[in-house]
């Protein structure tokens, strides 16, 4: 699941691209559909990328607002993803039906809706589907004047941005984002149909899903069946995308074209020494310093009895994730073959650029980086702690790490934005970002008290230790308590558990607020001072200088290797290709597929024993099997976490899969891409017809997949 490591001999290996010239190198990129490598396919592969093509499999492909991807894949509104980014409504679907009384566990069991009044609404699920990108690079420029101080700057480039998405809002009724790219070379304004009413339709029990556990992640060969099933409805009824993809029957063959269409979430390709410096030495060990503790915190008090361990599930595994992921990242950072290419392309660029007469402007952005990355490695810590981005989840690493502090921050800080005009506001409330907010906010997702007081108690306790013991903010946020007993009183006496309290809070704004006496409120509204200065200084000495001056170095680039390349990753949608292939691993073939007979063979060796159990079905079943059937595979297409739900499409633009993982080698992929190991990992088409027929019984579904009457 993705997002790792490997030695250092394979991140050197696979750095090779990184000499001067071309742009990319084989397969690589993370293509915008805008922008598609048209003549790289049809020299290298003879294949047309025809607009009607790109724009069938762009509005076929499905974005998930809890980071990762999926796609349609019938006429009647149908998606597919990952399990493992689905397990979040999922596992929210199981805490409601305890709350009411019913035992479920569709995590643990499966789930399969055998008729539509079965399927099940999510709480707070949002799809989004790409319907247009237009460039609004010109009118972002244009508002930003030469003369401007950073944080005037920074402030006219939030407004105009939001002004674009409002009248773009208004205009055709759709999300309106604008979009970052190329680190501020570019700006294109993304267009969203969205869908908030999605219904659970199948998910296989999470044993099948995440076969080989935390020990598989990121290895190959796997044996997953990470998939599940929901469906998007409009106005109560199913909807009928007019693109979906159509099924494959055959699968994929050895040296097969395949494309995936996704949303990888972010990579650092671009990236100056000077940043990936302050990464290696800064961010990343802070980061992995947090992991580390928060997945012994998680653990602990999951081991404590079968209902913890399903409460802190799903945190559990996210935190694990990441902590592969980083300690992926930290060994290519730390890798010098790595970083003297890197060194040497940077060097090559800064040599053009300051030999042109045009590209002048852009022969010192590199120092001025250089000096901004210290800014950010002594605001980064604090930074990390207080700001948390994403409002309404508890899955931060940040000091406050539980979701009813994310809705009384959200509460506290719309009580102080909301009034202003929408280009003024802090940019997540701007007046086109407000549905998906309060669909967050006024999300019924039960939580545990007693699971929550843990985390809330080791963040205000990392709090103390890396802020120290003595530092004003910490003495305000403890009241004279222990970390314990300031959770204790803030998360037993909160009432933000109650949406219509939250309802009654959000619209009365401060009065409503103060009237509260709400402690949780009363703890972010003594946090967000602080939070909003470490804030704004990343913004106006960080972000605005460093745009600007990456935003000089896109234009170097542009000039000196042209305009035929990809911008770093923004969790928008992506087209990247490669071919089904294997690969040489310590002396040995690994092949691209693996089977059902795998599947079982690699449960027998470990006894059958978690976490290489089979679900009793599984077991009941195998005779039905045709143990041949493939069910999973790997190509060279070049992804990174957030693909994770991704179609594999061929050439015919049928689905012949589904993204689930990068095997170890693809770890690196953050800073850069290779063929020579790296590898997507998928589920195979075939493999879940057969499983949906075979084991669970669910040929009404399969043959909704496939097209069959």
């Amino acid at each position: 699941m993705y997002p790792g490591c490997r030695a250092a001999l394979f991140v050197a290996a696979c750095l090779a691209f990184l000499a001067l010239a071309p742009a990319v190198f084989a397969d690589e990129g993370m293509w915008l559909f805008n922008k598609p490598p048209t003549e790289y396919l049809k020299k290298q592969y003879g294949f047309d990328a025809a607009k009607q093509w790109l724009d069938h499999v762009q509005k076929s492909s499905v974005r998930f607002n809890n980071g990762g991807s999926g796609s349609f894949v019938s006429p009647d509104g149908l998606v597919m993803t990952n399990h493992h980014i689905g397990a979040d409504a999922i596992q929210k679907i199981d805490d409601d039906n305890k709350a009411a009384g019913k035992e479920t566990h569709y995590m643990r069991d499966g789930f399969c809706a055998r008729t539509p009044q079965e399927e099940i609404k999510t709480l707070d699920l949002e799809l989004n589907v790409l319907m247009d990108i237009k460039d609004v690079t010109e009118r972002v420029n244009a508002a930003v004047k030469s003369d401007m101080k950073p944080a005037e700057a920074a402030g006219a480039r939030r407004a105009v941005m939001a002004e674009i998405e409002q009248e773009s809002l208004n205009a055709t009724g759709l999300r309106s984002d604008v979009v970052t790219l190329y680190q501020g070379g570019v700006y294109n304004l993304y267009l969203y149909k969205k869908y908030t009413d999605v219904r659970l339709v199948f998910a296989p029990e999470e044993q099948a899903a995440f076969f080989g556990g935390d020990p598989d992640n990121f290895e190959y060969p796997r044996f997953d069946m990470d998939i599940c099933f929901f469906r998007a409805y409009e106005d109560g009824k199913p909807v009928h995308p007019e693109n979906y993809l159509k099924w494959s029957k055959n699968g994929v063959k050895d040296g097969e074209l395949v494309f995936v269409s996704g949303h990888p979430g972010g990579t650092e390709r671009m990236n100056t020494v000077a940043s990936l410096d302050e990464l290696r030495d800064v961010e990343t060990p802070f980061t992995l310093q947090r992991l580390f503790r928060t997945e012994v915190t998680l653990g602990t008090f999951a081991g404590r009895s079968a209902e913890n361990a399903r409460v802190a599930r799903e945190d559990f595994f996210s935190i694990q994730n990441s902590r592969k992921a980083y300690i992926g990242r930290m060994a290519a950072l730390l890798d010098p073959a790595l970083m003297g290419r890197k060194k040497g392309a940077e060097q090559a660029l800064r040599s053009a650029a300051a030999k042109g007469d045009k590209l002048k402007s852009a022969a010192d952005a590199w120092d001025r980086i250089a000096q901004i990355e210290k800014t950010r490695a002594a605001l980064i810590r604090r930074y990390t702690l207080l700001e948390n981005p994403r409002y309404t989840t508890g899955r931060s690493i940040a000091a406050f790490p539980t979701p009813y502090f994310s809705i009384a921050r959200f509460l506290v800080r719309a009580a102080q934005e909301l009034p202003k005009k929408s280009p003024d506001r802090l940019r997540e409330f701007r007046d086109s970002a407000l549905d998906e907010l309060k669909l967050q906010l006024f999300s019924d997702a039960k939580l545990s008290d007693d699971y929550e007081i843990v985390k809330l108690t080791d963040g205000l306790t990392f709090l103390v230790e890396t802020l120290g013991y003595d530092d004003p903010l910490v003495q305000k946020v403890l009241d004279g308590k222990t970390p314990h007993d300031r959770a204790y009183e803030a998360i037993s006496g909160t009432q933000l558990r109650n949406v219509d309290f939250r309802k009654k809070l959000y619209d009365g704004g401060e009065q409503a607020l103060q009237e509260a006496k709400d402690p949780m409120i009363a703890l972010a509204a003594v946090v967000d001072p602080a939070a909003r200065e470490v804030r704004k200084r990343m913004e106006t000495e960080v972000d605005e200088p460093r745009r600007t001056a990456y935003a000089e170095i896109a234009k170097a680039k542009f000039a000196v290797e042209g305009t035929n390349t990809y911008p770093d990753a923004t969790f928008t949608l992506r087209l990247s290709f490669g071919v089904v292939k294997g690969y040489e691993e310590n002396g040995k073939h690994v092949p691209f597929e693996t089977t059902f007979e795998g599947l079982y063979q690699r449960s027998a060796q470990n006894n059958d024993k978690p976490p290489f159990d089979l679900p009793k079905r599984w077991v009941d079943n195998k005779s039905k099997l045709d143990l041949r059937t493939p069910l999973n595979f790997i190509c060279t297409a070049d992804i990174i976490g957030g693909n994770s739900g991704s179609p594999v499409v061929n050439r015919d633009a049928e689905l012949v899969g589904i993204i689930f993982d990068g095997n170890i080698q693809s770890l690196a992929l953050d800073f850069a891409y290779s063929e020579e190991q790296a590898r997507a990992v998928s589920v195979c088409s075939q493999g879940i017809v057969e499983a949906l027929r075979k084991v669970y019984d669910a040929d009404k579904l399969a043959d909704e997949i496939t097209g069959r009457p």
